[in-house]
């Protein structure tokens, strides 16, 4: 392991080349234009494959394609773009293929700006495109954590055979910082492997179909049952990160940037006298619900999003019923403020 100063939208191009990523598709939006630019030149130097498509819709379908071979790929994009993959990514979950989408949020709703945000929660943990399915939702709060999540997200995309969404924002990505970076050779994975599933040609072998179109009565639902099961088994990776719980009659919750600001805010609200905690959840999908219920026996909860409140919504449901849960957020690309937080705190404190 060393430490190297690195850039977010940077950190996701190591890190999906150390996880193994063969093919790269996407198109340029702010702030994630960096992901592409640095991407275009590394993925030649790995000799890999690296294609800028001529609109999001082409690209999550290029995913698509990859997928089916087996291969592991990636599209990035920010908020608007991200919606127009949606049904290009309700395909890759109804036909069980492995792929990851980084979506470095942005402002909205609409064009909005390009300010980094927390917008996308619901689109990004409720399926966001059509019919029953999840994405296994990973939220880094660092630069470091890009990188490793982003190096993690193919194994868990083959484990469970379904697209990864890492949800960071323009914050993070565009955010220079040092970073623990793990420096060893990076693997080359260019071979396409029979896998049991993935096209190879079926010479020698039955023909294989792979698709999300069923007709025949209760075959669909067959499908769905299975996803769920599989949604159900997703659950083991659920993943978080407290501080100063034990004794918290408050606890500070938030993800990604938002979970950078709480944890300040909860170190000074210590400092004053407050019993307040911090937590944040790494995985927003499976969500960390069974263990803010237990926490819930004591204490309460301030929610603090970049959004108008979403993520409130799944703690307010996991929560025991008698649980005070306020929320605090600042929409479109404004920030969280520590002054504000520990205002509140003191009150919900009293």
């Amino acid at each position: 392991m060393t430490k190297k100063l690195l850039k977010g939208n940077h950190a996701v191009v190591e890190g999906a080349l150390k996880g193994g990523l063969d093919a790269y598709f996407g198109y340029p939006i702010t702030p994630q234009n960096e992901i592409t630019e640095y991407m275009s030149h590394r993925m030649r130097e790995e000799d890999r494959v690296f294609l800028q498509a001529e609109s999001e819709l082409a690209a999550i379908n290029m995913v698509f394609g990859a997928a089916l071979t087996g291969k592991k790929t990636m599209t990035t994009s920010s908020s608007p773009g991200i919606s127009l993959m949606q049904e290009g990514i309700s395909y890759l979950a109804g036909c069980e293929l492995p792929a990851v989408i980084v979506n470095v949020q942005r402002g909205g709703p609409g064009l909005g700006n390009i300010a980094g945000a927390q917008g996308d929660y619901f689109q990004s943990v409720k399926g966001g495109g059509h019919g029953d399915y999840h994405m296994l939702t990973l939220a880094p709060a660092s630069v470091g954590e890009t990188y490793s999540m982003c190096r993690d997200s193919f194994d868990l995309a083959f484990k469970y055979r379904s697209p990864v969404l890492i949800l960071t924002d323009g914050v993070i990505g565009q955010m220079i910082e040092p970073a623990e970076i793990d420096d060893s050779p990076l693997k080359k994975n260019n071979e396409i492997k029979d896998i049991g599933w993935n096209l190879t040609g079926c010479i020698g072998r039955e023909r294989r179909f792979i698709r999300s179109l069923y007709m025949n009565e209760g075959e669909l639902e067959e499908l769905n049952w299975r996803l769920a099961a599989r949604y159900e088994e997703m659950k083991k990776e659920t993943d978080w990160e407290e501080a100063d719980t034990e004794d918290a009659s408050l606890i500070l919750v938030g993800y990604g940037t938002s979970a950078r600001i709480n944890y300040d805010a909860a170190r000074r609200a210590r400092e004053e006298g407050m019993k307040v905690g911090y937590f944040r959840p790494k995985t927003l999908y499976p969500f960390p619900s069974e263990r803010l219920k237990e926490l819930s026996e004591k204490s309460n909860f301030l929610v603090v999003e970049m959004s108008m409140g979403q993520m409130v919504e799944d703690v307010r449901l996991a929560v025991s019923k008698d649980t005070r849960v306020e929320f605090y957020g600042r929409p479109a690309g404004g920030f969280p403020e520590t002054e504000k937080i520990i205002e509140i705190c003191k009150k919900m404190t009293k």
